[in-house]
């Protein structure tokens, strides 16, 4: 196929460069794979090269060097081109990134080596939606005024996308980005003030705007099956969510109303923490029958009812049986 016009011309003027470049990295990366990296260089910087050329064409230069610097280290890692580990990386290149080239022009070594940090990020967390965050972030991301609203953008639609770790950093990436765009990022509705709906999701980490986020989610799954727990988890509240344990690995569970990731942690944190909910502010719901008794609803259990542990934080509730390999979450309130 060949790569534009434009790539061609880049590449052609610094070749010798470019050549020692791709020597330094086989020489310092055994088995780096130069046909790898040639692919990912004509399926997915080529695009992203010419739709700059397209837009801002004194830009052109700066954004090929950049974008062949960063493929150099992904290829390298094994995260981009063909029998990569991160086929994230690619769609992310080839489906989203040329969307973007206003604001990659301005700043494209940062920005490409973020963005595709991110998403080797996010899809390192089966919880978490990557491609919805690609398809989001292409959708929005021409409306980024800069570089840096592009990165703070990432953020917002991350979290939005069930990165729930992130909820922190996200609100203030928010708060850093036009109104307008940091409402479109989480589905507001465009007449109301981003401090408000700030606030509400403060308030109450299962409050979405669009009224869905109170939904019973669960996480986990047999390691057999693709999953996290090689044995049923057991549960213990954390500050911001619950400590989990399963055989011998440990994870720090982090959820609201737009999903719930799996952390790593140690046993130590796990031991350190209490057996049992016992903040009296707390109001945990009870078992009865066949049904999870809240304060003011009731929710209908499947499944074998022996041996449930049913924990809570100030938002949060957790549901383990030794019988499922899954952590079933409700909404307290």
């Amino acid at each position: 196929m060949g790569v534009s016009a434009a790539f061609a011309s880049v590449l052609a003027s610094g070749r010798p460069q470019f050549n020692a470049r791709v020597a330094e990295a086989r020489r310092r990366t055994p088995g780096f794979a130069v046909e790898a990296f040639g692919a990912f260089l004509e399926a997915s910087v080529d695009p992203l090269v010419a739709a700059v050329e397209a837009v801002d064409p004194a830009r052109t230069g700066a954004v090929a060097l950049a974008a062949f610097d960063v493929a150099l280290v992904l290829t390298a890692q094994g995260r981009a081109g063909p029998g990569s580990r991160s086929p994230g990386v690619d769609r992310l290149w080839t489906e989203v990134l040329p969307r973007l080239a206003r604001p990659i022009a301005q700043a494209p070594g940062e920005l490409l080596g973020a963005l595709s940090n991110a998403a080797i990020h996010l899809d390192g967390h089966a919880e978490v939606r990557g491609d919805e965050w690609r398809q989001r972030l292409a959708a929005l991301g021409p409306r980024a005024p800069s570089a840096a609203a592009l990165l703070d953008l990432g953020k917002l639609l991350a979290w939005r996308c069930g990165a729930a770790h992130f909820r922190a950093g996200a609100l203030q990436a928010g708060d850093a980005l036009p109104a307008e765009l940091a409402l479109a990022a989480i589905d507001g509705a465009p007449q109301t003030a981003w401090p408000e709906v700030r606030a509400r999701f403060l308030a109450d980490p299962w409050w979405s705007p669009d009224g869905q986020g109170r939904q019973a989610r669960e996480v986990g799954a047999f390691t057999g099956f693709g999953g996290s727990f090689a044995e049923p988890p057991v549960l213990r509240v954390a500050p911001d969510g619950f400590w989990v344990r399963s055989g011998e690995r440990c994870h720090l569970l982090v959820a609201d109303a737009w999903g719930a990731v799996l952390l790593p942690a140690t046993a130590e944190e796990f031991e350190a923490a209490p057996h049992d909910t016992k903040d009296a502010k707390v109001a945990v719901p009870t078992l009865k029958g066949s049904e999870l008794v809240f304060a003011a609803r009731t929710v209908a259990l499947q499944g074998t009812l022996e041996g449930l542990q049913i924990l809570a934080d100030a938002h949060t509730a957790a549901v383990t049986s030794p019988y499922s390999h899954a952590i079933r979450l409700y909404a307290l309130q």
